[in-house]
């Protein structure tokens, strides 16, 4: 911002690049992606392609420039700092090694809310990230205005660590500044994306906006809900309703009237993928034109979902328009309810609770779910994962600052809020618990939905201090008593004790932002 003028870095780009392809269709980027082996079309017409090394973000290789705008903001604990000295030199010599090449370009927007919507300009080398951000973010009728933000994207640059004051060959550089991003050394799709919605999350709070990483959907009387949650806890599952066209899969914003999307597509988790339990997802991955990251394909050229030789981190991105229920403005009044998920492997939360708009900025400053064995070397018993408002690696603000946002929005629209444990019970995993099955799991969610939650009778956890119904339509009453369905309910409380020790433990490194009572 600060009156930097991105129509001139446009213009040295252009001058240094042999070549710029602006603004190609999807067809065109498909074919050219193919023609230059970046990738293969699947059976239906996707494009599959593979990222390398990198096959999700490198977090300990994303910067952010520390100047007078950003020196008091950015919560530093949770962000590397790059000098603005360094930043420049990266970035004259990424224009340089532009010399000769030829470039893809796309002129997008981030944000459904004209209000609150920015001008993104992408440069890329290849073909098939061009196709993936334009089938992520929005795309305008008339592209080629002047840009708010702009991209550099350069997965075969490596950079000097001496020279550019990084870490490693790689860099996600970001200043907030002049909102110009360098991306360099990996070819990880995500890292574009991730980098509008860190850009966002920064400016969104200073003009009242609260910035969210969750899923939106609406209701037949125009009731919108939001849904939190950490990968593996059932986000996208659960927005994704036939019945509740999808606002937004992944980044939104909150103003005073409602909330809007970031963004124009989706980019799903794709590993054990079932036609079953996600019909549309796994529609939207035979879709032409559909981005798929690191996925296997067989003989015939189809999606082997349950192969992760390449990662568990395997994506598809695609435009939204390409599942069957949407909402086509990206945008929806003020929520009614809002969602809370968690994977609990410990098996001690219960189902469902109903929270306070207290409890609601701890359990969002707090962002837990549980990894369990299995899913990362070494994981033997669950362990605790806590990412605060859902999202850390991307609030470059300190938590408190959306926290306070929140409770703010919680307060003047009077929305719900629920914390739905989509994880275990009976026990925690590996310990004879069972996961909550996905039938409980939605007649518990649309009990919340329906407002039927809204004044029923409540019993309050002796531990989590949580408010949690006696009865809910098709649930059997046992499994909204976590306590009840272990055999040995000593041994249920040495979990739930564990667990809620975990909590106040991460909760401390927020210092004096105040603490939900149910930790007291």
């Amino acid at each position: 911002m600060v009156g930097f003028d991105h129509r001139m870095l446009r213009r040295d780009v252009s001058r240094v690049a042999a070549s710029i392809s602006w603004n190609d269709s999807v067809p065109a980027l498909a074919t050219k992606a193919v023609l230059a082996d970046e990738g293969e079309l699947t059976a239906h017409g996707a494009l599959a392609v593979t990222t390398g090394i990198y096959t999700g973000r490198s977090v300990r290789d994303k910067f952010i420039v520390e100047d007078e705008l950003t020196r008091e903001r950015v919560w530093w604990d949770n962000s590397a700092a790059m000098s603005t000295a360094d930043f420049d030199r990266l970035l004259a010599d990424c224009i340089a090694a532009l010399a000769g090449r030829t470039l893809h370009g796309q002129d997008l927007a981030a944000g459904a809310d004209p209000r609150h919507a920015m001008a993104v300009t992408v440069f890329t080398e290849t073909a098939w990230h061009a196709l993936f951000i334009r089938n992520l973010l929005i795309r305008p009728q008339a592209p080629g205005g002047a840009a708010d933000v702009t991209i550099l994207h350069l997965p075969g640059f490596r950079t000097d660590p001496e020279r550019h004051g990084t870490r490693s060959e790689t860099v996600i550089a970001l200043d907030m500044s002049r909102n110009l991003v360098i991306i360099a050394g990996t070819a990880y799709a995500g890292e574009i994306k991730k980098s509008v919605f860190s850009l966002f999350n920064f400016h969104a709070p200073m003009r009242d906006v609260l910035p969210m990483h969750c899923s939106a959907n609406i209701g037949p009387a125009g009731d919108v809900a939001l849904f939190f949650g950490l990968s593996g806890t059932g986000k996208t599952t659960l927005s994704n309703d036939p019945a509740r066209p999808l606002i937004g899969d992944d980044e939104h914003g909150w103003t005073e009237d409602g909330v809007f999307n970031l963004e124009g597509g989706c980019y799903a988790k794709t590993v054990k993928l079932s036609a079953t339990a996600e019909p549309e997802i796994h529609a939207a991955t035979q879709s032409f034109g559909t981005v798929l990251e690191n996925l296997v394909l067989d003989d015939r050229k189809r999606p082997l979902y349950d192969d992760i030789s390449l990662t568990e981190n395997t994506r598809a991105a695609y435009p939204l328009e390409t599942l069957p229920k949407v909402a086509a403005s990206g945008t929806g009044g003020v929520p009614g309810t809002v969602v809370f998920l968690t994977a609990d492997a410990f098996g001690v939360l219960p189902p469902i609770a109903k929270l306070t708009p207290e409890q609601a900025v701890y359990h969002f400053l707090s962002g837990y779910t549980a990894k369990i064995a299995g899913t990362e070397r070494g994981v033997t018993e669950p362990v605790a994962t806590f990412s605060a408002c859902f999202g850390a690696p991307f609030m470059p603000l300190h938590p408190s600052v959306y926290g306070r946002l929140l409770e703010q929005r919680l307060r003047t629209s009077g929305a719900s809020t629920y914390l739905l444990n989509t994880g275990w019970s009976g026990g925690g995993y590996g310990t004879g618990g069972r996961r909550i099955d996905i039938a409980s799991t939605r007649r518990l969610l649309n009990a919340a939905l329906s407002g039927a939650l809204k004044n029923a009778p409540m019993r309050i956890d002796p531990i989590f201090g949580l408010a949690v119904p006696l009865a809910v339509t098709g649930v059997e009453p046992q499994l909204l008593e976590p306590r009840r369905t272990w055999a040995d309910p000593q041994a249920y409380d040495a979990a739930a004790q564990k667990l809620l020790a975990l909590f106040k433990e991460n909760f401390r490194k927020f210092g004096t932002v105040a603490v939900n009572e149910a930790a007291e």
